[in-house]
């Protein structure tokens, strides 16, 4: 049994032994039978899919002959993250200080974002944030670019060298910004539309048409934006929509017509499968129900809420009328890149806000739940047979303070707790990518 240390190339059978959770449910419907854990668990890989996943002692005697055998033992083996709803063009203005969303777009987004006209710029931070992600656990992502096209193939090129599955677009801008970010609707289609098809199902590679949201978007973009995706199936599209309060009484001075603002989205063809709008916090039951009734998901973003004072998501309600979600960092509005400090931040969400959000269903949400909201659960976020191998593994001791107070703890749910309130960076100790560790600790 080889250690992690000597792994150095990707050999067609592995195993993973360590303790193994995943999710085949939503525990808030299943309970218990929503998800699967073996304290001397296996993770079988071939050719980089998932073989098998179990007790270590029913699957290794059936291991093929040569098979590499990685010993993780006293870490806990999970599927890699699946970040939503995140902004690698504002990597470097996170923890911006002082304003709230509007101006916080005028003062920090938009003079950022200009930079990327740049591409070796844009390659530079593409390279940097994905380093990033995958030293968080985050092996999937749904990602805001420019409105430069160079952003978005300097991303995908990034995100295509190291093998990854990861959506991305070209924002979608044509007023109510500045003249050095501003597209046209037409140029914006045809950009789009090229890029489409350089990218999209290229390896692991999907888009998504990207209008920022609609007050920076004229009725002829959003149309035209419904007709990419109508164009090319199985596009994706992702847009912002009710996060503040002060932008939800803009889009009704700018779309009077409309009953609101996800309406607005609604009367151009934009809630459909695989279209995923963050925060979602200002909406009423009408909204929502209409969002369960056309596949679209909603991308909960607490940090970023909390950051700029949005408010607080409802995921009782979303849930009640069976609305996807799926949990987003929203770096660069976002403070953290980790999914442990976001699930953290969204327990305390729910408990402003009078909810409960159990360990249970917040690493559902960060797995399953948000490759269900980005209609990739056929592919990843869990261990079923088939799926593609990208893992993490954690160090629930990763800090002294974990170490202590896991040592106290009297259950799986418990433990989970504890990782989810004290996490962070430190508790990723390897990332994985279809089997090839992509990522890997130093040691202390």
């Amino acid at each position: 049994m080889s250690t992690p240390a000597a792994a150095s190339r990707t050999p067609r059978d592995q195993a993973f032994r360590g303790a193994l959770l995943h999710f085949v449910g939503d525990p808030d419907e299943l309970g218990q039978r929503a998800y699967e854990y073996f304290d001397d668990g296996l993770l079988v890989l071939h050719d980089g899919k998932v073989a098998a996943a179990g007790a270590a002692h029913a699957l290794l005697p059936g291991l093929p002959e040569g098979a590499e055998v990685v010993d993780y033992s006293g870490k806990l083996i999970m599927p890699g993250f699946v970040d939503t709803h995140v902004h690698y063009a504002q990597t470097d203005i996170i923890a911006a200080y002082g304003e709230q969303l509007l101006e916080w777009l005028e003062r920090y987004t938009f003079p950022i974002e200009r930079r990327f006209a740049d591409p070796e710029y844009a390659r530079e931070v593409a390279d940097f944030f994905l380093t990033e992600l995958l030293r968080n656990g985050t092996t999937t992502a749904l990602v805001f670019a420019t409105v430069h096209p160079q952003s978005a193939d300097a991303f995908f090129a990034a995100a295509q060298a190291r093998g990854l599955r990861m959506i991305a677009g070209k924002v979608l801008m044509d007023r109510n910004c500045p003249e050095y970010l501003c597209d046209t609707a037409d140029s914006a289609y045809a950009d789009s539309k090229a890029l489409i098809e350089k990218w999209h199902g290229t390896d692991r590679l999907l888009y998504a048409v990207t209008p920022r949201f609609a007050p920076t978007s004229t009725e002829r973009q959003l149309e035209l934006a419904g007709r990419l995706l109508d164009e090319h199936p199985g596009v994706y599209l992702q847009s912002h929509v009710a996060e503040n309060k002060s932008e939800v009484a803009w889009v009704a001075e700018l779309y009077p017509w409309s009953r609101s603002y996800i309406d607005v989205y609604d009367h151009f063809g934009l809630l459909r499968p695989r279209a995923v709008y963050a925060h979602c916090i200002h909406l009423d039951s009408t909204d929502r129900e209409r969002m369960g009734e056309t596949g679209a998901a909603m991308s909960f973003c607490p940090t970023s809420n909390l950051f700029l004072g949005s408010g607080l998501f409802d995921a009782d309600a979303a849930r009640r009328h069976r609305v996807r979600v799926g949990i987003g960092t929203d770096v660069g509005g976002g403070t953290s890149l980790s999914m442990l400090r976001t699930l953290d931040e969204a327990y305390k969400v729910a408990q402003l806000g009078g909810q409960r959000l159990s360990p249970l269903r917040a690493f559902y949400l960060a797995t399953l739940g948000s490759a269900r909201a980005l209609y990739l659960d056929d592919r990843i976020g869990n261990f079923v047979a088939g799926k593609e191998g990208d893992f993490i593994v954690l160090d629930l001791a990763a800090t002294p303070l974990m170490a202590r107070r896991i040592a106290s703890t009297a259950d799986l749910i418990e433990r989970l707790f504890v990782l989810m309130m004290l996490g962070d960076d430190r508790a990723i100790f390897a990332t994985h990518i279809m089997g090839k560790r992509e990522y890997a600790r130093s040691p202390r």
